[in-house]
């Protein structure tokens, strides 16, 4: 794999799933296919690490190749202030640094929604868009980015919001349609809700919807009325490797 910045690695941290694949950074494409592995049980900071090495290992990724990986929590200057879907001994951890560490390799980290929202922005739903563009990722619950003219406003967690006396991710994220059996036109009902609040907080020019969700995105969009464009993510399930590669190879920090 080539060293050029050009190309990096994009690795994408999931509760379940570690995902990753080589990115050409001037296309958005994969350049091969994914590799996957599972998340280790319990997925401490030092097993995570070694099955991220794997990964690189797979891959046979050159010395020197740029390596951008999501984690499911915000990142502040490389350190996870807090953690909900791996264990807790992550707290406090510089997640680029142990990961540097265990590859040999130089690693940059950032927050899985927001490397899906630096992917569509370069090169989904929003590409070319100027002003301000809110993704959000539907799933178990809601995680949220914010680029404005394409910089990104990292660790915004606009799922935590409160509204109407509830955390808005407990009642709008895919996982609540699913627990409470809600057909498409009620969960419609619960996004508009939300979607009215950020867009009055955030005057946004473009929302673009992310997560599995995505894909049926047919029978719940057109349900829902904003003031900006409202569209689909178009990277899917590669957004955040894509994301995650494309901030290695600019030297995102």
């Amino acid at each position: 794999m080539s060293t050029s910045q050009s190309f990096a690695f994009g690795i994408d941290i999931g509760g379940t799933g570690i995902k990753g694949a080589p990115v050409d950074v001037t296309t958005g494409e994969l350049t091969a296919n994914r590799h996957r592995v599972s998340t280790p049980k319990p997925s401490t900071p030092d097993a995570v690490a070694e099955a991220v090495k794997e990964l690189v290992a797979y891959h046979k990724v050159a010395q020197g190749t740029p390596i951008g990986l999501t984690f499911p929590a915000p990142i502040k200057h490389g350190v996870a202030p807090f953690i909900a879907n791996l264990d807790q001994s992550w707290k406090g951890v510089d997640v680029p640094a142990l990961m540097s560490e265990a590859t040999g390799m130089p690693v940059s980290g950032v927050n899985d929604a927001d490397a899906a929202g630096v992917a569509e922005a370069y090169y989904g739903a929003a590409k070319d868009v100027e002003g301000v563009v809110l993704l959000t990722t539907l799933g178990t619950g809601i995680g949220s980015a914010l680029l404005v003219n394409g910089t990104l406003v990292p660790n915004t967690e606009l799922g935590h919001l409160e509204l109407d006396g509830y955390n808005a991710e407990s009642r709008a994220a895919t996982s609540a349609r699913e627990r409470e059996d809600l057909s498409w036109k009620r969960w419609a009902e619960r996004l508009q809700r939300y979607y009215e609040h950020v867009e009055m907080l955030f005057s946004p020019d473009m929302i673009v919807v992310g997560g599995g969700v995505s894909k049926n995105h047919e029978k719940f969009l057109p349900l829902l009325t904003t003031k900006a464009p409202l569209v689909p993510a178009k990277l899917r399930n590669n957004a955040g490797i894509v994301g995650a590669a494309h901030l290695a190879a600019i030297g995102y920090r």
